[in-house]
């Protein structure tokens, strides 16, 4: 990106998504990619614009939502949550809040607080390691980080088994601050989509992963917003 915009570029890792996109709101942040769940929120609150999204060779994309427990539990089923303790990620997180949330209720007629006790771990590295662990009884994850953790060998597929999979989700959208020069904004968009990943560090994290692809949002993260919209979310910015 450097190279093609010819700007200087400071890479720093998401330590909080609030302040994500606060840093965007107030001209701090230019480009980022922002989580699957948090997408709506920045577009709406922090002026957020994606435009790309990474996709494998054949175009596919996408990621689905997972609950896991230890490979030795004995829950075989959501069903088998109803009184115990679900480890979510945080509650701007799709897969590690949202989609769980919905879909819990709607098809095991499970409500947090009121069939089981909720708890929330910061983001789904420290899930995984956690049911991997059996510090967690049962957690939900994207299952692109946990396919990651297992290919990197921080855990073993033997450590976790899953007792539930969702549909398929888009997964993190890049983009720019609605308030970017447009000539800036192409180049920006030249440096994602030119970018070569044979050889590259992305290329070894993200193995099925080999180019970018253009996005829609309003396409694109509709299942989310629906999502979103059962839980009683509202992207109200303060």
């Amino acid at each position: 990106m450097a190279k093609v915009t010819g700007k200087k570029v400071v890479f720093f890792p998401v330590q909080s998504y609030a302040a994500q996109y606060e840093a965007m709101r107030s001209g701090r942040l230019h480009v980022a990619g922002v989580n699957t769940g948090g997408n709506p929120v920045a577009v709406a609150c922090a002026g957020f614009v994606p435009f790309a999204m990474m996709a494998s060779k054949d175009g596919s994309f996408g990621y689905e939502m997972e609950i896991i427990v230890p490979a030795d539990s004995k829950m075989a089923s959501p069903d088998d949550i109803k009184g115990g303790t679900l480890t979510f990620t945080s509650k701007t997180s799709n897969s590690g809040f949202k989609a769980p949330s919905a879909l819990l209720k709607s098809e095991f007629g499970l409500v947090a607080e009121q069939d089981f006790k909720p708890n929330y771990s910061g983001k789904h590295d420290n899930s995984i390691m956690g049911v991997a662990n059996k510090d967690y009884a049962v957690a939900s994850i994207a299952n692109s980080v946990l396919k990651r953790m297992i290919a990197r060998k921080v855990i073993d597929a033997s450590q976790v088994k899953t007792i539930y999979r969702s549909q398929t989700f888009p997964t993190t959208g890049y983009g720019h601050a609605h308030n970017l020069d447009p000539s800036v904004v192409a180049k920006i968009k030249q440096a994602f989509f030119s970018f070569k990943w044979e050889g590259s560090d992305l290329k070894k994290e993200f193995k099925k992963e080999d180019r970018f692809i253009a996005i829609n949002h309003k396409h694109d993260w509709d299942v989310i917003r629906k999502i979103d919209a059962a839980n009683g979310v509202k992207y109200d910015c303060k």
